[in-house]
């Protein structure tokens, strides 16, 4: 399921579908990681009864992977600072570009809050990120992410404080205004972006039709997590996932740095690399980050923090002056049953692996792992689930020749007809939205209804919901009234200003 281009462009499949700006693909992570943590402990390729799976997290959009138990917990306090608002952290002035001064010095705010060295301890104890979920610094696209919701309910925090809110009510009443500005926003901008938007429409306007679906449960019951959308489903972002990025004015093609690889995200990064650079003759070698306390920097380097308009689109908020030059915005790729090859070498501190020995070569693939993991929880097949759900199910056509995506031309007349009668629920809802005509690249059928539902129950199931309180609006600035976007979002976090959006210039 790998491109089979190293080095090259990453292909799209088909006819191109709508852009989406690649913010979104590493934004899709971050929901993840609000959603689900498997903290189940056994070895990959062993059976696993569902029943015996241990979910660490709530599966609720809440954001208990930003506030943990929040700022009166004695596991949480460390997150905070003494007035409520969430702890930053400072990025490392680095030589690199030579007089320069927005990557020669330290940067205040720009880097996640981390353990440092008064923590003792190991390198890797002192690089470690002071937030919920370490997984949200696994790659530094998501760590940054997080970093612009730590800004963003500082924000609110001191918005309210302006209007009176008393101290001992701040932080709930800023939480409650963060979780609800970030539901509209997946509701209302990331959903249809990779869902087909009939499919989220009507999810959210008529209810449920599969999943917990209301008058089959008790009123206050908590929501599960269906491991049709753990174990595939919502594995749709690895296919929108890019070789390379043009991440800042240092580190773009024609900058000082040369482009920023997917390697290089994963190095710049605490949980799964070591915010270091590597070897500068051997750039994609990333075997050092399996050494949990390999590199010697603690602190993400200043030429490393993100260029925000580089990831999302600030024309669609009017914001004409925050559009990065022709040929310098990043768009995701594609949701298709390709993934590129990167992600076929994974560090290992993406699964949890850092730090033991080196697992076999196939265990680092994302997909061998993905497709692995549904087997060990014997998860239904697509065409059982399309079966169960009264859809459409895709033809023997579309399943083995697609649009443009995976090629299947060498496997056999009978491993053919066992993928058609069995075909695995991730590559068969990555090969809906292949072939989806009205929306290419956005999820259908099974995908976009298992997907739409969950998020509209992971709301529902929320103390802060506005699926339970249909009538409520945003009421932060947005680019127009009744709105609130992820352009929005970040708006509000970084003040409107280019400087903080961009700070390398």
């Amino acid at each position: 399921m790998t491109t089979g281009n190293p080095g090259g462009d990453d292909p799209d499949s088909g006819p191109p579908g709508t852009p989406v700006p690649a913010g979104f693909t590493y934004l899709g992570q971050f929901v993840d990681h609000d959603l689900t943590l498997d903290r189940t402990q056994v070895g990959l390729g062993e059976p696993v009864p569902v029943e015996e799976l241990l979910q660490g997290r709530s599966p609720a959009l809440d954001l208990d992977s930003l506030y943990g138990l929040g700022p009166n917990h004695a596991g949480s306090a460390r997150f905070y600072e003494p007035d409520g608002h969430l702890r930053t952290g400072t990025t490392l002035g680095v030589p690199f570009p030579p007089e320069f001064p927005p990557a020669n010095t330290d940067q205040k705010g720009f880097d996640l809050p981390r353990a440092g060295e008064t923590a003792g301890g190991t390198r890797a104890d002192q690089r470690a990120p002071l937030i919920p979920d370490a997984r949200n610094d696994e790659n530094l696209a998501v760590s940054q992410l997080h970093l612009a919701f730590i800004r963003f309910h500082n924000r609110v925090v001191d918005r309210l404080a302006e209007r009176g809110v008393p101290e001992p009510r701040l932080f709930h009443a800023a939480r409650d205004t963060v979780v609800k500005h970030y539901q509209w926003m997946l509701r209302t901008d990331f959903l249809p972006r990779i869902v087909d938007p009939r499919i989220v429409e009507r999810v959210f306007t008529r209810g449920r039709r599969h999943f917990e679906v209301p008058g089959r449960s008790r009123p206050g019951d908590l929501p599960t997590m269906p491991i049709e959308f753990s174990v595939a489903a919502y594995r749709l972002g690895h296919s929108m996932v890019r070789t390379a990025y043009q991440w800042n004015s240092v580190f773009r093609a024609g900058g000082r740095g040369g482009i920023a690889t997917l390697g290089l995200l994963f190095r710049f990064s605490g949980t799964a690399g070591n915010l270091t650079p590597g070897d500068p003759a051997n750039p994609n070698d990333l075997s050092d980050l399996d050494d949990p306390n390999a590199g010697e920097n603690l602190r993400l380097p200043s030429n490393w923090i993100a260029d925000f308009r580089r990831l999302f689109d600030f024309g669609e908020a009017s914001r004409d002056d925050l559009v990065v030059p022709e040929g310098e915005f990043n768009l995701a790729k594609r949701l298709d049953t390709l993934l590129v090859d990167p992600l076929a070498a994974l560090p290992t501190g993406t699964f949890d692996g850092r730090g033991r020995p080196a697992p076999p070569p196939i265990q680092r693939n994302l997909a061998f792992r993905n497709l692995t993991r549904a087997t060990m929880v014997e998860l239904a097949t697509g065409p059982q689930l399309a079966a169960q759900m009264g859809i459409k199910p895709l033809t023997a056509d579309q399943i083995l020749q697609g649009r443009g995506g995976a090629t299947l031309d060498g496997l056999t007349t009978e491993e053919r007809e066992l993928l058609v009668a069995y075909t695995p629920l991730w590559f068969y809802i990555l090969r809906e939205a292949e072939v989806n005509e009205r929306h290419p690249g956005r999820l259908t059928g099974v995908g976009g209804t298992l997907v739409a539902e969950v998020f509209h129950r992971a709301m529902e199931g929320s103390r802060t919901s506005i699926v339970k309180h249909p009538g409520w609006r945003p009421t932060l600035p947005s680019h127009r009234k009744g709105a609130f976007t992820m352009t929005d979002l970040l708006l509000f976090a970084f003040e409107g200003d280019a400087d903080l959006l961009n700070p390398l210039g």
